[in-house]
This record gives C-alpha cells, structure tokens and sequence, in this order.
C-alpha cells in the first residue's frame, strides 16, 4: 500500500527544508520508489535537490482549457503531460503542482488530474507533499488519506500557536489522517525554557504532539548558497542526523 507523507506550515518554516531531508531519508532507509510533489507555489524543492523542473502541473491544467491535439482524450493527455513533468531520479520522482489555479474554472483538469494521480500512486511506496499552510492540493489530488502530516513551526511562540491551528483546519477537508506530529525547526541550542514551554502548551491537550525539534545548521545554509543537493549532506552532518533520528520514531525502517 502506498503511503502518504504531507508537511504543512506557515511560510518560512522550513517545510521544504525538511521535504528535501525526508527524501534523503526514504532513499537512504531504502524506502523506495517515492513521488516527491512539490505542491508550494515558490515551487523550490527541485533546487535543494540538485534538479531542474521543466513543466508544471499548473502549465498542463492551462493547457488542458485549450484544444487538444486530434485522436487523443483529455484523461490520455494529462496522463502523458504528467509522465513527461515527473523528474526521475535515483529512488525518487519529483512533480512540481507550480502556480495556483487563474480566472476561469479548473474543476475538470482537476478531475483528469485526480484520475492520473490514481494510476500514478501504486507506482510508489511513498508520496510526499509539500504543501503550503493549506492543504488543497491534496484533494486536487484526490489523496484522501494521509499516513503521516509533520505540521512544521519556526522556533517562535506565533509560530507554535499557527501550526496548532493549521493541523486544527484539516477536519473540513475531509481527509482522513492517521498520525500527525509538530516539528519544530532552527531551534537554537541551547534551547530556551520559555520556548520549551510554549511548545509544551501548544501540545498539551492538542491532536498535535511534538514529533521533535531540530537545531539552526549552518550546514544547510552553506549547502544551498553553495548550490549543492540536500542528498549530497554526510550522515554525520549534526542535523541530518537528528533529522534521521526524528523520522525513525514515526516512520521506522
């Protein structure tokens, strides 16, 4: 069974930062193959990746408002422009959902790409969503359950208290989540006590319990001014191994 893996938070937090950590995870865990969908509309993962992103899922929904060409469905052409969107790597394949939905109705590219993304997910032992703090590309996708969501915070008290709300705001969409846990991010060490006890209030009594915090690296800011891949990161590197350590206690080998 396939299973999924989202990550929400308000911007800045880190979510793509740790997206790019948890597929050097899957892959070096030998957790294998993953779709890795970059669903952010500053699509940027393929860039701590080392990869260059071609087309879009937005381009191929605009493309689907116009003529087609002959002796072709719209369901066989999605199917294609999305075969030819994925980026293929070693262990993973990336797919960039690019800029939201413009003027005008895409209620059935929508359709034609829930359909694909259908055939496309028992391809995959893992999909992993990045997502914005909202979470409607999944239900574009028409991934209805989600194995495991990592709410991403930085190391503020607005911070803490947002992605409590933002794991609040699933219920409506109506998607089913199995595990969801709140990582903290670029927390300083040592880290404060009052920062400590915010964390502690915002996941007391909450559907939301601390999944772990990870520490600022000027490791990971020297490897993307440098324009070098996340996946390229020794193990030893201090936060990859407490990036390791934290999806271990959720996701397990």
């Amino acid at each position: 069974m396939t299973k999924v893996i989202a990550l929400a938070g308000k911007g800045g937090t880190g979510k793509t930062t740790i997206s790019a950590l948890l597929i050097k995870y899957l892959r070096e865990r030998g957790l294998t193959p993953v779709l890795a969908v970059d669903a952010d509309a500053n699509a940027n993962l393929n860039e701590l990746l080392g990869l260059k992103i071609e087309i879009t899922i937005g381009q191929i929904r605009k493309e689907l408002k116009s003529d087609l060409p002959p002796n072709i469905t719209r369901d066989q052409y999605m199917e294609m422009k999305v075969h030819q969107a994925l980026v293929e790597e070693r262990g993973f394949d990336l797919l960039a959902m690019g800029q939201p939905d413009g003027p005008g109705c895409y209620c059935a590219a929508n359709q034609h790409l829930a359909m694909t993304m259908d055939h496309l997910a028992g391809n995959y032992k893992y999909i992993l969503v990045d997502n914005e703090a909202g979470m409607e590309h999944l239900s574009r996708m028409n991934l209805r359950t989600i194995d495991h969501l990592l709410v991403i915070s930085d190391p503020s008290a607005r911070g803490i208290l947002t992605a409590r709300r933002i794991a609040e705001l699933t219920g409506p969409l109506g998607i089913t989540i199995k595990q969801r846990c709140l990582i903290v991010n670029r927390v300083p060490e040592p880290t404060p006590p009052e920062l400590l006890a915010k964390i502690a209030e915002a996941v007391s009594g909450s559907d939301l319990p601390l999944g772990g915090l990870l520490p600022a690296s000027p490791e990971l800011v020297s490897q993307e001014l440098s324009g070098r891949s996340y996946l390229d990161l020794p193990a030893e590197t201090p936060v990859v191994a407490r990036a390791f350590a934290i999806f271990d206690s959720f996701i397990g080998v």
